[in-house]
């Protein structure tokens, strides 16, 4: 019986290493994505082709990949492969316990919302400023399998409320521009949000703070001030390169009340070279301002959620569904992609991200349309109807798959491997598959599997 044993499971080892590692060239790659139709902004691509990795890094992409040089080879036809989505604004500094404050409890940890959306890269806008920034970073950023990249907020304090947001003395560009400077690539802007008073001040030091660290400045305008006009940000505070978020709140001059296009601030920041980002959160979205600037021909230049406790179970809910906001009013699939992959990444000048080319980081979003009737929800709980539904299948992050739907990558419980099991930490995150007889094991048909 024990030779018995001893001969299956070499038989079994012999099959899967043949199946898997047949020759010295079989293992040229971790993990080939074959059959998907890939977008990719940044190369120009928009056609069927195959995603090989390998060591994390995008190895090839081709028309047809020969699958013996993969440990691994996931069909994924009929599905847009694309890279790994960038949501350009999180509230993410979920560990400190403070009530009621973006740098505490109004945040939320990043992996449990990503991955199940495509999102590989986060990048939390202003919830600590330079006092708390290490902390974090130790707590947050470091901890996470989501590259976490951060905007450090112009007040030192960070988003913790009127209290610290409004403090003009907590404000200093130079101390900002020293901590960005300590963690570049990390850090990747400025943010100001929230301000309700009359002053420039939070702003010039914004941009002030940039100009030392050569990083953009997003703007969250807070309080509309007859004082500080939208129209002389966007036409002389700011600078070609930053951005502007919440762009279709129209709650601080975003759309002319006469025409209800965009307004003229609006129009002379796009002609300026400021970029214009969604930021839907619980309150800036609303398809009363929305449905007219697209209609006349301002789309965003990159789609966010600003997510955060209260929006995540509102009318934002989650990247994707922003994103099928934007099909429901009538832009293309590669439209929005690239407003969630390349056009960020350019924005906060990490164009390392946001693209499948060769060397790039193998972060992969793996995306289907499903048709039907679908209501989309704005801040003011009114709804757009559409007709199309983008839902992430799998997920790749450093070259590992991290999330997958409907189990796409995984072999059938009852089945042999389709790869050798002792090679899967090279293609996968998930808990491996036992290398021997216990994981081919099969029930009697009198067992009821349940």
């Amino acid at each position: 019986m024990l030779i018995a044993k001893y001969c299956s499971f070499a038989v079994m080892t012999i099959g899967v290493a043949l199946l898997s590692t047949g020759t010295a060239s079989a293992q040229e790659y971790d993990m080939i994505l074959h059959g998907g139709h890939v977008l990719d902004a940044k190369n120009h691509v928009d056609a069927v082709e195959d995603v090989a990795v390998k060591d994390g890094l995008i190895a090839e992409v081709a028309s047809q990949i020969d699958p013996k040089k993969a440990v691994k080879t996931v069909d994924v036809t009929g599905f847009y492969v694309t890279p790994g989505l960038i949501d350009l604004h999180e509230h993410v500094y979920a560990s400190t316990g403070e009530r009621d404050s973006y740098a505490g409890d109004n945040s939320v940890y990043p992996d449990g919302f990503s991955f199940r959306v495509g999102v590989t890269t986060v990048v939390d806008a202003g919830s600590s400023g330079w006092r708390n920034f290490e902390d974090f970073k130790e707590h947050v950023i470091d901890r996470s399998k989501t590259r976490v990249l951060a905007e450090l907020n112009i007040v030192g304090s960070g988003m913790r409320g009127s209290k610290y947001e409004d403090n003009l003395d907590d404000m200093d560009g130079d101390a900002t521009a020293k901590m960005a400077l300590k963690y570049p690539g990390v850090v990747v802007g400025i943010k100001s949000a929230h301000f309700t008073g009359p002053e420039w001040k939070p702003y010039e030091q914004a941009v002030k703070s940039d100009s030392i660290a050569n990083i953009p400045v997003m703007i969250d305008y807070g309080s509309r001030r007859i004082e500080r006009p939208l129209y002389d940000l966007l036409s002389t505070k700011l600078r070609p390169g930053d951005i502007y978020t919440h762009c279709y709140s129209g709650l601080r001059g975003e759309q002319d009340p006469e025409t209800g296009k965009a307004s003229k601030a609006m129009l002379i920041g796009r002609q300026r070279g400021i970029y214009f980002d969604v930021g839907h959160g619980g309150g800036s979205f609303s398809w009363t301002v929305a449905i007219p600037l697209m209609q006349s021909g301002f789309p965003p230049d990159s789609i966010s959620t600003d997510l955060h406790i209260t929006s995540m179970n509102a009318g934002m809910k989650d990247m994707l569904n922003v994103a099928d906001k934007f099909l429901a009013m009538g832009q293309t699939v590669p439209q929005v992609v690239t407003e969630m992959t390349w056009n960020p990444a350019h924005e906060i000048k990490q164009d390392q991200l946001g693209n499948l080319s060769v060397g790039a980081p193998a972060d992969i979003a793996v995306l289907s349309v499903e048709k039907g009737k679908f209501g989309f929800v704005d801040m003011y709980n009114t709804k757009l109807m559409g007709t199309q539904k983008l839902i992430c299948q799998l997920t790749v992050r450093n070259g590992k798959v991290v999330w997958d739907l409907n189990g796409i990558s995984s072999d059938l419980w009852d089945a042999p491997p389709s790869s050798d099991p002792k090679l899967a930490k090279r293609w996968t995150s998930f808990t491996e598959r036992p290398f021997g007889g216990a994981a081919h094991q099969k029930f009697p048909a009198s067992v009821p599997v349940r």
